[in-house]
């Protein structure tokens, strides 16, 4: 029983040490695809420039696909009118009566503003996800998962605050 229990043990490890292996691989492909995909957007900033720019979270989020940790972002039980741009550029990403409380921890939308975004499909941390992207700059905006309301277009742009900048509407006087 010890060496069934001990053979099973040696299966995982090596099992688990193929998959890291295989994701230091694809990693270290990424770094050419990344500066190419890069040029493709208008605005092209050197990693200086964005350092500059953004804070460090920010900078962790738009520029290295982080994620912020759910329930802390400014925008997650935030319901103004307006529109939400790019923290990095200012492109309008969602308007503000596409915003709803998906109780995921993050701001969520049901839809995007037209062109606005770009998508790409991320295999990250084992998980088959569409990354969103802002189209204007490149900047990892979040996820877009298939669960939103069914009423509208049952998509949730899942997004992380310090990624968007809440511009409100000018009331009129």
């Amino acid at each position: 029983m010890k060496h069934l229990l001990v053979i099973a043990t040696l299966f995982c490890l090596v099992s688990c040490q193929g998959q890291t292996a295989k994701q230091k691989t694809v990693k270290n492909e990424q770094p050419a695809e990344k500066e190419a995909a890069e040029a493709a957007f208008k605005v092209n900033k050197t990693d200086a420039e964005w350092r500059a720019q953004l804070t460090p979270e920010q900078y962790d989020v738009l520029r290295n696909k982080g994620t912020e940790r759910p329930y802390t972002g400014e925008y997650d039980k935030f319901f103004e009118d307006g529109v939400y741009v790019c923290a990095a550029c200012g492109n309008p990403l969602f308007k503000s009566d596409t915003k709803f409380d998906s109780h995921c921890g993050w701001p969520s939308f049901d839809q995007a503003i037209e062109g606005s975004v770009v998508y790409e499909h991320d295999n990250s941390y084992g998980m088959s996800r569409t990354e969103v992207m802002c189209a204007n700059c490149g900047g990892h905006l979040g996820h877009v998962f298939d669960d939103g309301p069914e009423e509208t277009t049952g998509d949730r742009y899942c997004t992380n605050s310090v990624s968007i900048k809440f511009i409100p509407t000018k009331k009129k006087p």
